[in-house]
């Protein structure tokens, strides 16, 4: 029997895939740290739905765009750590904040690439690096790619290019972090309806998405949840370096 005291960071845990995969880790008896940047309120409520599920959580406040500030929050997340858990480091870290700044190729502007590349890659870069000396040994990464790294649909050149780093990132951290155990995977999901996507706001798109998928629907956020959770768990332990793909089979 796994342990119950395993604790799971996760950023953008405040909603849509972030939230889902927080209830799902607390489900499998995990208690979760929850990382939001500015959704206080929300956050709060999924520590209290965590809390019903029977397992500690907290709210920690992080841009996880602003490297500079990484320090300090790990000077806070070390105080929380000892305070709530007794303990000086947690299990598992899941790289899932994102932002969405969709765009032609041509039209793309510099400062969206740059918001862009501070979130998707260069703040897990180095939130990653910076939380190493907090990750157990035999602890989990999961970083977050997208579909759209395999596949190509016009608009996210910059996102999709940033999530291929994540992928290329992540064998590559699996592989210097494998002497103490730490199993780092990706998870790269398709279309998933949340307020990321905002389907419910381009008519027809949704249906589109249904018919080039495999599994016949557009992906909901219960659909990757428990895929990070099997990662984080024990029946995964001999899977890393991995990017393995929650889409629905779509573009097949």
């Amino acid at each position: 029997m796994e342990s119950a005291s395993k604790i799971a960071l996760v950023t953008g845990g405040s909603r849509g895939l972030g939230k889902n995969m927080a209830l799902r880790l607390a489900e499998k008896g995990n208690d979760v740290i929850i990382v939001y940047r500015s959704q206080a309120r929300e956050a709060e409520e999924v520590v209290s739905a965590i809390g019903a599920l029977g397992r500690k959580a907290v709210a920690v406040q992080l841009d996880t765009s602003d490297v500079k500030s990484f320090d300090g929050f790990f000077t806070t997340l070390s105080g929380i750590l000892r305070d709530k858990w007794n303990r000086s480091s947690f299990d598992f870290l899941i790289n899932n904040a994102g932002i969405n700044r969709p765009s032609a190729f041509a039209e793309t502007t510099e400062e969206d690439f740059d918001e862009l590349m501070n979130v998707h890659f260069k703040g897990v870069y180095f939130l990653s690096q910076k939380a190493l000396p907090f990750i157990a040994d035999g602890g989990r990464i999961v970083n977050l790619s997208t579909g759209l790294a395999r596949f190509s649909t016009p608009g996210y050149a910059a996102y999709a290019s940033m999530k291929g780093a994540i992928d290329t990132l992540t064998r590559y951290m699996a592989k210097e972090l494998g002497g103490r155990g730490i199993a780092v995977n990706s998870v790269a999901p398709g279309a998933i309806n949340t307020d990321f996507t905002s389907f419910e706001n381009h008519p027809g798109v949704a249906d589109f998405i249904a018919t080039i998928t495999a599994l016949g629907r557009v992906g909901e956020p219960e659909d990757i949840g428990g895929v990070v959770a099997f990662l984080c768990s024990e029946d995964a332990r001999w899977i890393t370096g991995m990017r393995i793909e929650v889409s629905g089979g779509m573009f097949l």
